[in-house]
């Protein structure tokens, strides 16, 4: 019979001890502050400019505002902070970002609006002692889908992404992506078989620069970028089908088969119509059913150079 006593260990000290730790050496830096070097505010001639120094992957609470259910949200954001510097700073205060998160936030999630975004990079800039300062927040953004015929809701949710850029002499850039599922049908499939045609999910991603005079409260750019996506589609994904919507959801795809480049042209004309974007490039990548590789188009339009 096996023997199952304990076995009497050394002390959490002495154990410690025996994987290596050692008694505290003796300390002769100062502790405080303001008698500390601070090497990343040493001055000199540096050789280069930077474009962008900061943080990132950066992961925090945050609270997104939309125009369909739910209204409000609190989901997990990805920031990425930085800013230039000049050839004469050796580097940057990195702790200054994440002060800064901490002060908007104060506990809380952190309020992710346009005008929160323009207020942060502004400051950010100042504290910082720089002209310019950047900012990326990626994040899931959940809303709700009913059944076409049942109504039965359920929650989906499309990768968002914001980037505020702030110059002082420049003013202010906004990008915004988002990337959405949808279903396509093949259009040759459904052509050259006697019966039936291979559908298949696809993927569209669209990337916009905001107008100057982009208004959060007139217009969710979220849900405009997942309408253009998704109006064009084939079909809308459901999280939710019962036998009813899965009839209506089938023949719908069926009624309108789209290739890559059908849903690029024709969410890139839905994009082309907001008066709020500028300039856009559009992706779609379907994951095909019948074969190996998958199918990818995209478009890139600047209306400032078509006008």
């Amino acid at each position: 019979m096996k023997d199952f006593s304990i076995k009497q260990l050394p002390n959490k000290t002495e154990r410690h001890k025996l994987f290596g730790s050692v008694e505290p050496g003796e300390k002769t830096k100062p502790t405080e502050k303001e008698k500390m070097p601070d090497l990343q505010n040493t001055q000199k001639d540096f050789l280069f400019d930077i474009d962008q120094v900061g943080i990132s992957n950066v992961k925090h609470p945050i609270q997104v505002h939309s125009k369909v259910k739910p209204e409000t949200q609190t989901t997990i954001g990805t920031f990425k902070m930085t800013s230039s510097i000049k050839k004469s700073h050796k580097g940057t205060n990195m702790s200054r970002f994440t002060e800064m998160m901490q002060h908007y936030s104060d506990g809380n999630p952190f309020e992710l609006s346009v005008s929160t975004l323009k207020q942060f990079t502004k400051e950010m800039a100042d504290r910082l002692e720089q002209d310019d300062n950047q900012i990326t927040v990626s994040f899931p953004w959940f809303f709700e889908r009913s059944g076409p015929a049942s109504d039965m809701a359920g929650m989906n949710y499309a990768n968002a992404e914001i980037t505020m850029i702030y110059d002082k002499n420049a003013g202010y850039n906004i990008t915004v992506s988002l990337e959405g599922t949808i279903t396509t049908l093949c259009p040759c499939s459904k052509e050259i078989s006697e019966y039936s045609a291979h559908n298949q999910r696809g993927n569209v991603k669209m990337t916009a620069e905001l107008s100057h005079d982009y208004n959060e409260d007139d217009v969710d750019w979220k849900q405009a970028l997942l309408e253009a996506a998704e109006s064009n589609a084939s079909a809308r994904i459901h999280p939710v089908l019962k036998r009813p919507d899965e009839k209506m959801v089938t023949e719908q795809a069926y009624e309108n088969p789209r290739f890559v480049e059908d849903m690029v042209r024709l969410v890139a004309a839905d994009l082309y119509e907001l008066p709020f974007i500028e300039k856009f490039t559009v992706t779609c990548e379907n994951e095909e059913s019948i074969h190996l590789h998958d199918a990818i188009a995209s478009i890139t339009y600047d209306k400032a150079l078509h006008r």
